[in-house]
């Protein structure tokens, strides 16, 4: 085993000395790489060592390089030194934090690692917090928690009676939401035909004047957004949070990457209201830098995440903190221990400095481009939006610069329009990695 893990290690090392120079994405296919990997299952087991410098070898072509500064494409942050190194002690420890008597150390970073989020995130010390998979099933454990408490708000047992003959729950949404809020929703038994869909700004904000004018009645789920994945742009969750409360209704704040603004104080602003909301779901996989996969849900309610969540069986033996409790898992991977590095590693200051940083790259890239460009959104936190003519042309320059493998980043389409994408999360981006960017998308639109 000892050989083994140091020639991984040592695979490892190579890929990420090598990962600043080679390129962020290279032109494969599923079928490609399927040959590459070897389709057919063999009859007799191959030594461990030659899998791994096997899968090392064939694997290559198709990674692409997330973690090295010139990647720009889904709000995908890098890996902080501690928090892969951490993540790979969680491996090798192989620790289950469903049950405190299977990782009494899983329990205790995780409950350290709630601590400190809530102080960092200017949350109630008090919330509840679950590790998920990601935001999509943090989004989806914050909106079981609020399902559950509106409707035990209006008399009914969803957990004990489930949803045949229940009030009906509105979930009032913003347009320019995330798609996983749907399908959260949607893993929760609510559909389109209960959404309440407020219009949003040109930044894609929220409207909370529409939304005074016609509050729906019953039970009421808010769900707003801090950080469009587009613009970067925040809801206005405090004057959201004051008409919720004179409506009796539940609060649940998708804040991905946008949360972590919280954390610095020339950014604090834009999260004005949130530690009034009900729940919370944000990525440590993003902006704090911790390897796939990570998200976390808070909740200042803690009695309904843990009725919504809640896995009990006589042979489960209970303790100080089930992990269960708190997340649709059971058994799942110690995500807390790389969580409780990377804060430890950092420190309130470097959490600051990087949610800084990281946004006065992307102003940095606005600046930089804005005569050849169009730039589309108020770069108010890490996301610019450019645009270089028409439609056409505007994917024909993204095209070209992903074909370069120089750097990469994505289209969307924003208010009908095709625009190109850049998103700056990432620790090891530097003043060079941003020169690489800004030169690519010149010498393509040129």
């Amino acid at each position: 085993m000892r050989n083994l893990l140091d020639a991984t290690a040592e695979l490892a090392a190579e890929y990420l000395d090598g990962a600043a120079t080679r390129p962020v994405a290279q032109p494969v296919t599923l079928g490609s790489m399927v040959a590459a990997l070897g389709p057919e299952l063999p009859d007799h087991g191959v030594d461990p060592q030659q899998v791994i410098e096997d899968l090392a070898r064939d694997a290559d072509p198709g990674l692409v390089v997330t973690n090295a500064g010139r990647y720009f494409g889904f709000v995908e942050g890098g890996v902080l030194p501690a928090a892969l190194a951490a993540d790979w002690l969680t491996s090798a420890w192989d620790q289950n934090p469903g049950f405190f008597a299977l990782s009494p150390a899983a329990a205790a970073a995780e409950e350290i690692s709630r601590t400190w989020l809530c102080e960092l995130l200017g949350l109630p010390v008090s919330c509840s917090a679950g590790f998920t998979t990601g935001a999509q099933m943090a989004n989806f454990a914050g909106l079981a928690a609020g399902r559950q408490a509106v409707l035990e708000a209006a008399g009914w047992d969803v957990e004990e009676q489930g949803l045949f003959g229940a009030p009906p729950v509105t979930v009032v949404v913003g347009r320019e939401r995330h798609a996983t809020i749907d399908r959260a929703l949607r893993f929760l038994g609510i559909g389109r035909a209960q959404l309440h869909v407020v219009d949003a700004d040109a930044q894609g904000r929220m409207r909370v004047d529409e939304l005074a004018a016609n509050f729906p009645g019953g039970p009421v789920i808010v769900c707003a957004q801090a950080g469009n994945v587009n613009t970067g742009a925040f809801d206005p969750v405090a004057e959201i949070c004051e008409l919720a409360a004179g409506k009796n209704a539940w609060v649940h704040v998708d804040g991905a990457f946008g949360l972590w603004a919280a954390a610095s104080p020339a950014l604090r602003h834009l999260t004005a209201g949130v530690g009034r909301a009900d729940s919370f779901a944000t990525d440590g996989h993003k902006w704090l830098n911790v390897p796939y996969d990570c998200g976390i849900v808070l909740c200042a309610r803690p009695e309904a995440h843990r009725a919504a969540m809640r896995l009990s069986a006589d042979y489960l033996a209970r303790g100080e903190r089930q992990g269960s409790d708190w997340t649709p898992e059971s058994s799942r991977r110690a995500r807390a221990f790389a969580v409780f590095a990377a804060l430890r590693s950092l420190g309130r200051q470097g959490v600051a400095q990087l949610v800084e940083r990281s946004c006065a790259q992307a102003r940095a890239v606005a600046d930089a481009l804005a005569p050849d460009f169009e730039v589309l959104n108020d770069v108010v936190l890490n996301q610019v939006l450019l645009r270089a003519g028409t439609d056409e042309r505007t994917r024909a320059v993204a095209a070209a610069v992903q074909a370069s493998g120089s750097t990469w980043f994505g289209t969307t389409s924003w208010q009908g329009r095709a625009a190109i994408r850049i998103s700056v999360s990432d620790h090891a981006t530097d003043d060079a990695s941003i020169g690489v960017l800004v030169e690519a998308l010149r010498k393509a639109s040129r």
